[in-house]
């Protein structure tokens, strides 16, 4: 089997630098193969950024200093952010505000709960209309006759988080997606402090609530920041996360399966393959896929925290995804070694 390292080595490496101010991704070395009967199919690039518990870089593949959208992992940073601003919610909650759930029927009976202990409902909620994530619960939504809502919507969570803050501080409700309303200035400052730089590139998140960008660096330094804490907002959310990870995902999620395997992490996904892990040691970890892939996500993360020494049959699993062939497997979605060794 012919190794893709062999074939681009620079790339492999994340050596080849030809346009690195002008085109970031040019950069980011082959992270992910997908093999099918011995040959390699098909490459996903990608950038690696570890953080050290006192916030420095210690490993990194990629452009890891080029400012990228985190999309739904900045979502522990931006409940902080309304933790900070009076939040106050029970964990099973608040790890809601931070979820993209999957719209399984304890998750909307969560939503519903955020909203109704301030006097809300789920005719507030911004949030588009859709279908819960999970197969399961959008077919049994199907069967009830039901239709597309606001609150089955995987972000319905995080905007309860932020209505709420809003009624609980005397700040329009109606307006809570504005970028200028306090709720969302607050959520800014929060990440900038968490991420220990200035966001940049304000745009808007597939929910509709504001977006920024970071660097992938920042990103992980912000997830160890929140995974080491003792006390303060951020100490709420890692312990939230922590107690249910079903919560900010979903039971048939990757996401829950590394929550379970690693004790003491806390992670978060986000679309266009995003993904984001703290350590209880402070360790953060931030891993982008060049092109969005969500395939090559969790095999990247596993191949990480094995680099880093972490052991568990979860982590072979998710380094090793079959690649079905009349349904039985015939390849997989594997990280390549020469990359991570190199991490």
């Amino acid at each position: 089997m012919t190794d893709i390292a062999s074939v681009t080595p620079a790339l492999a490496s994340g050596t080849h630098q030809p346009h690195d101010a002008d085109d970031p991704f040019a950069i980011d070395p082959i992270l992910v193969e997908v093999v099918r009967n011995g040959t390699i199919e098909s490459v996903h690039h990608g950038r690696v950024a570890v953080t050290a518990p006192d916030g420095s870089l210690v490993r990194e593949l990629g452009a890891v200093f080029a400012p990228m959208y985190p999309r739904s992992s900045s979502k522990p940073m931006q409940a902080v952010g309304m933790v900070r601003g009076g939040l106050d919610l029970p964990p099973d909650l608040l790890a809601l505000v931070c979820a993209s759930h999957s719209g399984e029927p304890f998750h909307v009976e969560g939503v519903r709960r955020i909203l109704a202990g301030a006097g809300l409902s789920e005719t507030d909620l911004q949030t588009p209309p859709d279908w819960p994530i999970d197969d399961e619960a959008a077919e049994g939504v199907i069967r009830a006759g039901g239709e597309k809502a606001s609150i089955t919507m995987n972000c319905s969570g995080k905007h309860a988080g932020m209505l709420v803050t809003a009624k609980l501080n005397g700040w329009p409700t109606d307006t809570y997606r504005d970028p200028d309303h306090p709720v969302q200035l607050a959520i800014l400052q929060t990440i900038d402090d968490l991420a220990g730089e200035q966001a940049s590139l304000p745009a808007i998140d597939g929910c509709g609530a504001p977006l920024y960008a970071v660097s992938l660096y920042g990103l992980a330094r912000a997830f160890g920041r929140i995974a080491a804490a003792t006390d303060g907002a951020e100490v709420k959310i890692a312990e939230a996360i922590r107690a249910h990870p079903e919560n900010v995902s979903g039971t048939h999620r990757d996401e829950l399966a590394l929550h379970r395997a690693i004790p003491g992490l806390i992670g978060k996904a986000g679309a266009e393959a995003v993904y984001a892990v703290g350590l209880p040691d402070g360790t953060g970890i931030a891993i982008k896929i060049s092109d969005g892939s969500p395939r090559a996500r969790a095999a990247a993360m596993a191949a990480t925290l094995r680099r880093l020494g972490y052991e568990h049959p979860t982590l072979d699993d998710q380094a090793a995804t079959p690649v079905l062939g009349h349904g039985q497997p015939v390849g997989a979605i594997r990280p390549v070694a020469a990359a991570f060794e190199r991490l």
